[in-house]
């Protein structure tokens, strides 16, 4: 099945992750309408600097909202679901609106795709739903685990994706990125924080530099989105997308150190530490499946992935707030 020509949309198309699909998918020659958060000032996100925003249509609403999801599922064809809340810190503040957004934001897709018949949902997933690993590399049949309000939430719309295909044959691939990074990414991940910190200062300020992770740059992430829509034997799994090679925080920070030619001095900020039991200590991914059902392997080296990351944030750190902690 080629993706030129198909009717799909994309919700989170004004996000990080979001918006490199989108414009993937425009390349690829797909009709693309892109579901983007309404705000009050018209803006679409990332979208609003893309050139595919002239190729695609752009609508803005709110997955909470089952009125404006069915709208936009409207005659599509393929639907992969991004939007969700994701910053784990202000999940503690604020869980009820990640129940909303996450669980009955995904309860509205899959119900708007069922209703309207279409061919595949690709639900996105996250390796936090695991937890800290109790056996690595964790493999798709792993405990899950709801460390913080964010990781239960995920868990309960991959839930939900599950029954859906379980319970009325609704096509869903539910694709398990672990950690993804690359341009436009905010301060909430830790590689944004690392590196848009060391390009104003000599000292940043991280929490604990001793949870280990399993990293991937965005264009080998939206590289697997694409092959699920595209491999059927990926409908009803779940799929890991990982490297399979993990690295700490603290040698993460080095590893930039050494590419920008300086040594960072890291200082342990309290406030950004999670609470003990909710911190998730270790994410490495078994890719087995990946590899097998989706032909897909990361290409691009942690390294080259930083590279390209770090000459994004310094053509753009006017977008950071270097010297505040991003929730």
């Amino acid at each position: 099945m080629s993706l030129k020509g198909k009717r799909i949309l994309v919700t989170g198309a004004g996000g990080f992750i979001g918006s490199h699909l989108t414009e993937a998918l425009v390349e690829a020659g797909a009709e693309v309408r892109a579901f983007v958060h309404y705000r009050g000032d018209g803006s679409w996100g990332w979208l609003d600097l893309s050139s595919c925003r002239k190729h695609c249509e752009v609508v803005a609403g709110d997955v909470a909202d089952r009125d404006s999801v069915g709208l936009a599922m409207e005659g599509v064809d393929i639907a992969f679901h991004l939007a969700a809340l994701i910053g784990i810190p202000y999940s503690y503040h604020a869980p009820a609106s990640y129940v909303r957004t996450n669980i009955e934001g995904t309860l509205n897709v899959l119900q708007a795709a069922r209703d309207k018949s279409v061919g595949c949902v690709v639900h996105t997933s996250t390796s936090e739903v695991y937890g800290s690993a109790r056996f690595v590399p964790i493999k798709e049949d792993h405990p899950l685990q709801g460390q913080s309000p964010y990781s239960a939430t995920k868990i309960g719309a991959d839930k939900l994706a599950e029954s859906f295909h379980l319970s009325f044959g609704l096509p869903v691939v539910t694709i398990r990125p672990f950690n993804t990074f690359g341009p436009r990414q905010s301060a909430r991940a830790v590689i944004p924080t690392i590196i848009s910190q060391c390009l104003a200062d000599e000292t940043i300020q991280l929490g604990s530099d001793e949870t280990m992770r399993d990293f991937n740059f965005v264009s080998e992430t939206v590289a697997a989105f694409l092959r699920g829509a595209d491999s059927p034997k990926a409908v009803g799994k779940t799929i890991n997308l990982g490297s399979g090679s993990e690295i700490s925080i603290g040698d993460l920070v080095r590893r930039v150190g050494k590419l920008l030619g300086r040594e960072i001095k890291v200082k342990t900020q309290p406030g950004r530490l999670r609470p003990p039991d909710s911190e998730v200590e270790r994410l490495i991914a078994d890719n087995t499946q990946a590899r097998t059902i989706l032909k897909w392997q990361p290409k691009v080296t942690l390294d080259e992935g930083l590279l390209r990351t770090t000459d994004w944030i310094r053509n753009n750190l006017q977008q950071y707030r270097t010297s505040e902690y991003a929730i």
